[in-house]
């Protein structure tokens, strides 16, 4: 592969968008080349900014021509640095940004067919004013863009019922790494015509193809719905809140957040105006969301149940219910401040991991105990979806340690939590994907038939290593 671009061939790229859509400039380049938690600054001869799926597919077929190594990008909240090209080697940015256009909506067919650089939030309004829902939630919604959130598999915090990105997609168009196009973007909700090639490219992070657009399932918008916060003493009893909640309200608990303790201090502390919504501090919290289709008595009801007689059994050792649309955003504001907050407490060590969703209170009691005794001092401020048993196992620094010799034990943290997880037969990688920063931890985790048949599919889509090379899987 080329390392670096000649000038004609640059000056070739840039001719395909215009130049004024190709980025040469470091200092207007800035952007495009730091992921969002400083983990992974890059370094690019260009960015691109294509404004049609054929001249993505010109780029890709001039690229695959030349060995020019292209990077995906959508709205660069990737944590895992799929996103980010090295420093050195050369590989220039395919920006995805100016294909934003809401193709078309069907609210009586439940589906809508977007270009991959909307924001998940332009995309919620465009579903909002048609009265249907697209369920897909996550708290970088205002800046993320769908084809990003599809080539990640992004979960979020519906996922309890609605799935993840996966379950919400119908069809794709892609650019293959030859510069074909590949129009799937069929809204069937059945298919079983051969292989169904779409899920080849959900979560593979840009390196099979590049998503141009994607027909999305909708749904009805619920007319009611009821949030409640909740203090429990252990993860056992939220597991145990959990069950309840899910036996009355069924599919329509649309959200159960678990957080430590810690973790809520941290949004209590850096988030202007907030305030706890229970009476006293705890060791956990959950925050629940029921949603009715047919009216807000109906989702208060069925909150009110839930609680009353968690409290009965004693699951649960304080409740508030939101009052009111505001108080129910505050919570969510609090929940979804999480990820945010912990910057202000210095060095944080993080770990996106999956455990059966039953084996969630032994994997955190064990995990704690594991990290605290392994890094005295360190403060685990774990959170996240317990309904699909995804938890953002994030460590805290001590207090008054030094930020950059805490971080330095990265690696070391990860064996410590890593081996908790796959003790339980799950997934050190469960929303935010591989990329660069766990390629060598998935060599090292996925039995060899999996890591084989990985790479089958990479030679055969993208043989010449075009597409993100050295992210999910390692060329060899």
């Amino acid at each position: 592969m080329m390392k670096f671009p000649a000038p004609d061939l640059i000056a070739r790229f840039a001719e395909i968008v215009s130049p004024r859509h190709a980025i040469t400039d470091p200092d207007l380049m800035g952007r495009y080349l730091v992921e969002w938690r400083d983990l992974f600054r890059g370094e690019t001869p260009l960015v691109l900014r294509p404004g049609s799926v054929d001249e993505v597919a010109a780029i890709l077929a001039l690229a695959n021509e030349s060995g020019v190594v292209v990077v995906p990008q959508g709205g660069n909240t990737g944590l895992v640095g799929s996103q980010i090209p090295p420093p050195g080697s050369g590989e220039i940015i395919l920006s995805l940004e100016r294909l934003n256009r809401i193709r078309s909506i069907d609210p009586q067919g439940l589906s809508l067919v977007v270009e991959a650089g909307a924001t998940l939030e332009a995309i919620h309004a465009a579903a909002e004013e048609a009265d249907r829902l697209f369920p897909l939630t996550l708290a970088s919604q205002g800046s993320c863009q769908i084809g990003g959130n599809i080539a990640t598999n992004a979960g979020g915090t519906a996922v309890l019922s609605y799935g993840n990105a996966r379950s919400l997609v119908l069809g794709l168009e892609v650019v293959l790494a030859d510069g074909r196009i590949w129009n799937g973007l069929r809204r069937l909700g059945k298919d079983n015509s051969g292989y169904d090639l779409k899920q080849m490219f959900i979560g593979s992070e840009g390196t099979l193809g590049v998503i141009t657009a994607a027909a999305l399932k909708l749904f009805h918008r619920p007319r009611g719905q009821s949030v409640a916060f909740a203090s429990v003493a252990s993860p056992r009893d939220a597991l145990a809140l959990l069950g309840r909640a899910q036996s009355i309200a069924g599919f329509g608990l649309t959200g159960f957040e678990l957080m430590i303790g810690k973790a809520m201090e941290f949004a209590l502390r850096h988030i202007p105006g907030s305030r706890l919504p229970v009476g006293e501090p705890a060791p956990w919290y959950v925050l629940l969301e029921i949603s009715s289709g047919l009216s807000e008595a109906e989702a208060m009801a069925a909150m009110e149940r839930v609680l009353g007689e968690a409290l009965e059994a004693e699951e649960v050792v304080d409740a508030t219910l939101a009052a009111s649309l505001t108080q129910s955003q505050d919570f969510w504001k609090l929940r979804h401040g999480l990820s945010e907050v912990q910057k202000h407490e210095g060095g944080s060590i993080k770990h996106d991991v999956s455990v059966p969703t039953g084996d969630m209170p032994a994997f955190l009691e064990e995990a704690i105990s594991a990290v605290t005794e392994a890094f005295p001092g360190c403060r685990p401020a774990a959170f996240g979806h317990m309904g699909d048993g995804n938890i953002h196992f994030n460590v805290s620094q001590p207090v008054g340690a030094d930020k950059e010799a805490y971080l330095a034990q990265w690696e070391a943290m990860n064996e410590v939590v890593h081996r908790v997880v796959l003790k339980y037969d799950g997934s050190v990688a469960a929303e935010h994907g591989v990329g660069r920063l766990k390629l060598d931890l998935i060599a090292r985790t996925k039995p060899e038939v999996d890591l084989d048949l990985m790479r089958t599919l990479k030679a055969a889509l993208d043989p010449k290593g075009t597409l993100n090379p050295n992210r999910v899987i390692r060329r060899t």
